[in-house]
């Protein structure tokens, strides 16, 4: 029975007591361990300072089975002569070659060579009356202290592959400054009772190995939001979009609302439905195209607009909000994109918070995620917009829109988009789009004939269909459940789960597409 972890750390400590060090732990007939028990409980021992050790490798030879088995029953050469009695008329070859087989050759041709036996006919008789089987010898030698075999022995030995190499790796072991008999248990945690208790004091703690590899941590997964968000960005990317910067969080009613043509009456920046900032409450500077902006919302742009007609507030427009939508960047990007000459054809998009001053229920949230997409060139078209849309929703499976006209304060026309959602047997809306207004763009830079086409939807709505989640707060929020964030799989919206992200079935969408 093999030595318990107890007992090799006794036989180690009273060795190094009686004998003050251990040159090789192979002297202390642990053969039955491993290599990796026996350092176990060394690295044990000198965790606490009881010992000091050192790895000690050296090559050895050592007998390959067919050495094994003469140390046994003897070298072929010696079982050969022995069989073959000592008469006249010796044995056959073939009753020798029945009896051992394919040692037999072997054992005949060493038997010759060593002039032990000779051939009389068909029949092998001895030359010797009695042998010496220094083969079987040597090897018995080697098992026993390797040190006191002769070369030429030894290179017999490894020409007939009865001897092969081996790394043996033993230990030489030291006393340590705490060098004792007795293994203390080490305390492993420092827990509240210790400290309560104040038996912390007297305890011994276990050294921390900062080189252990640990526990791998649980985190690292994607959240649902952002496997779906991964996937609209390749979608965008594929379609050779670039992605704006939209980590601006807070931003002014200017660049919120006004920039955007959104007039300064609007119900949307009524303090029920935006967030509003209390300090700081205002901004401190504005675009240097402040006043074509008030100028179009006074009195119109050059090219027949009248405006909306009503005093411009410079308050209302420097008071800092939580942005409500991501448009802003876009007309930040559409900005500076007028400040290229010559002019060059963009496509825009960008994925990000947003937030709404509305009451929380299973469908809202304060904050949610908006996929908004803008493409600027000269010459283009609601035909072309409507065909834009095609293309991108069919990139995640949705082969059939319908369109409705609507209004938007920044666009016009408008269109709402809107798919058949089988669990509910209606067209539900699905994201909102239009051209933008002259009103927005010429306060921008944009030339006259340069058009802006922009959409937009939620990233949630989809995200709940995906992952079979009927309430937003279980998504969003504290009342997230972690596991389901570990455990959910990757989203891939190809065109069947394009279908069934947005509830739709082909056979349902009617032949009459509403355009405006």
């Amino acid at each position: 029975m093999a030595a318990t972890f107890e007992e090799i750390q006794s036989r180690i400590l009273a060795t190094l007591n009686a004998e003050g060090s251990i040159a090789n732990t192979d002297n202390l007939g642990f053969g039955a361990l491993s290599i990796q028990q026996v350092e176990g409980v060394l690295k044990s021992l000198e965790s606490r300072d009881m010992i000091t050790y050192q790895r000690v490798e050296k090559d050895v030879w050592t007998l390959t089975s067919e050495g094994e088995e003469i140390v046994a029953n003897g070298s072929h050469e010696a079982r050969v002569f022995n069989f073959i009695p000592a008469t006249k008329e010796g044995v056959s070859l073939i009753e020798l070659q029945k009896h051992f087989g394919k040692i037999a050759a072997i054992g005949q041709g060493k038997a010759f060579k060593n002039k032990w036996i000779k051939k009389q006919g068909s029949n092998l008789v001895r030359l010797v009356d009695s042998i010496e089987d220094t083969v079987q010898k040597d090897l018995e030698q080697l098992k026993k202290d390797p040190t006191k075999l002769d070369k030429l022995a030894l290179k017999e030995l490894k020409s007939r592959k009865l001897v092969e190499p081996k790394k043996n790796v033993s230990f030489s072991v030291g006393k340590g400054p705490n060098f004792s008999l007795e293994v203390k248990k080490q305390a492993t945690d420092l827990t509240l009772e210790m400290l309560q208790s104040g038996s912390w004091k007297d305890l011994e703690f276990k050294k921390y190995n900062f080189d252990a590899e640990g526990i791998p941590p649980t985190g690292g997964h994607l959240h649902p939001l952002l496997k779906v968000r991964e996937e609209f960005r390749q979608i965008f990317f594929e379609m050779g979009f670039e992605e704006m910067p939209s980590n601006m969080f807070v931003d002014t009613s200017f660049w919120n609302f006004d920039a955007l043509y959104v007039p300064q009456q609007h119900p949307a920046r009524d303090l029920q439905d935006t967030f509003f900032l209390k300090d700081p409450a205002m901004a401190k500077s504005v675009p240097d195209f402040y006043e074509k902006v008030k100028e179009a919302h006074e009195s119109g742009v050059d090219d027949g607009s009248i405006g909306y007609r009503y005093d411009w507030s410079e308050e209302e427009a420097m008071k800092l909000v939580l942005r409500t939508h991501t448009t802003p960047v876009s007309a930040m990007m559409l900005n500076r994109l007028a400040q290229q000459k010559p002019f060059h054809p963009a496509k825009y998009f960008s994925i990000d918070r947003v937030y709404r001053n509305e009451a929380v229920d299973a469908t809202h949230l304060a904050e949610f995620h908006q996929v908004e997409g803008v493409i600027a060139d000269k010459g283009m078209t609601l035909g072309h917009l409507i065909s834009f849309m095609d293309i991108f929703f069919k990139k995640m499976g949705i082969t059939n829109l319908r369109f409705k006209p609507a209004y938007n304060p920044y666009t016009e026309p408008s269109l709402e988009i809107f798919s058949w959602h089988e669990g509910f047997n209606k067209w539900v809306e699905i994201g909102n789009s239009g051209m933008f207004r002259p009103e927005m763009l010429r306060p921008l830079g944009l030339d006259p004939d340069v058009r802006v086409a922009g959409w937009g939807l939620s990233l949630e709505r989809p995200t709940m269909i995906k992952y079979g989640i009927d309430n937003i707060r279980a998504l969003v929020g504290h009342k997230v459940d972690l596991s389901m964030t570990e455990n959910n799989p990757a989203c891939r919206l190809d065109k069947k789960m394009g279908r069934e992200l947005f509830g739709m079935k082909e056979q349902h969408i009617e032949e009459e597409v509403a355009h405006p």
